[in-house]
């Protein structure tokens, strides 16, 4: 039996807006509205924003939403050669540019998920008073790192430069779009077909030769230059003035990807700092909750937005 693809509920619009030498592409649901602030929506690690497509069909109510392609992901290109790494402050300056457009001097409601939980969390300390309310999904940070790691990280960082520029870390093709949701499926087992066969064309597109290319840049995958600081993002967690809900999944991805080196629980010690934290976990979810549990995670979105105080 073929599975009909899934069909989006309420259908987004693009445009591109300059920010700092690049065509940023955005995606948006509803129109702009007076009496509440604008939902802006960031993804993580190669994704894209079309990948909040399930929790928007879930929201019962109607909220101007604004979802970019973070740089080097998605639609947004450069006017330029594309760089050969990327690094934190890069990302918090196109956010920052991006709310001055669409939303002036007003506070918004800020959702991020994965490494646009990370942003997200960043942006609340270094810019408080442009938060309303912030969802980190899963924005983990990295483990804890000291500073004698710093030359053999610097020299990695080198060694990975090389590797891309001869061409071989590059991103896997593939000979269909049934090929990316197979990916897709592998990776996240609770994905079902129908919403797989729709992420595949969000997440990918044919290429002159009509191969199916992933809409991410390989440098991405270039292990960052710098190391992570703990007390600095400690520092920053501190300064967050906004009402903060952190979800993590019943499924621990932290234990997958680091083998002990950072924990789950090492990572709720750590957002602690948030002078106004609150928690809750979403059950029956993987690290994609957005995709495992739409209805589930809109409806704790939703209730800690319009929760009083």
């Amino acid at each position: 039996m073929i599975s009909r693809m899934y069909q989006a509920q309420k259908p987004s619009r693009s445009e591109f807006v300059p920010i700092r030498h690049l065509q940023y592409h955005v995606r948006q649901w509803g129109q702009p509205d007076a009496a509440q602030p604008p939902l802006v929506l960031v993804h993580g690690w190669m994704d894209v924003s079309a990948s909040w497509q399930f929790v928007v069909d879930a929201l019962r109510t109607e909220r101007w939403i604004i979802a970019p392609d973070w740089r080097g992901f998605g639609l947004t290109k450069g006017d330029g050669p594309a760089p050969d790494s990327y690094w934190m402050p890069d990302y918090l300056a196109d956010l920052d540019l991006l709310l001055d457009h669409y939303a002036g001097e007003r506070a918004v409601d800020l959702v991020g998920h994965s490494m646009g939980g990370n942003i997200a969390m960043v942006y609340g300390g270094v810019r408080p008073q442009r938060i309303r309310r912030l969802v980190n999904l899963e924005g983990f940070g990295m483990p804890e790192t000291r500073p004698a790691q710093a030359p053999a990280r610097y020299a990695q960082w080198m060694d990975e430069l090389k590797t891309l520029h001869r061409g071989e870390n590059g991103l896997k093709g593939y000979p269909s779009v049934e090929g990316v949701a197979q990916r897709l499926m592998k990776t996240n087992p609770r994905l079902p077909r129908d919403k797989a066969d729709w992420l595949a064309r969000q997440w990918a597109a044919p290429n002159e030769a009509g191969e199916w290319r992933i809409l991410g840049d390989a440098a991405h995958k270039v292990v960052s230059a710098n190391l992570y600081r703990l007390d600095e993002a400690l520092a920053v967690y501190r300064c967050i003035s906004a009402p903060v809900l952190s979800v993590t999944a019943s499924d621990d991805s932290l234990s997958q990807w680091w083998k002990g080196t950072y924990t789950l629980d090492q990572y709720k010690e750590r957002v602690r700092a948030v002078p106004t934290l609150q928690s809750a976990e979403v059950l029956d979810a993987g690290h994609m909750m957005h995709h495992d549990q739409p209805v589930e995670l809109a409806r704790l979105i939703e209730a800690f937005f319009d929760a009083r105080g």
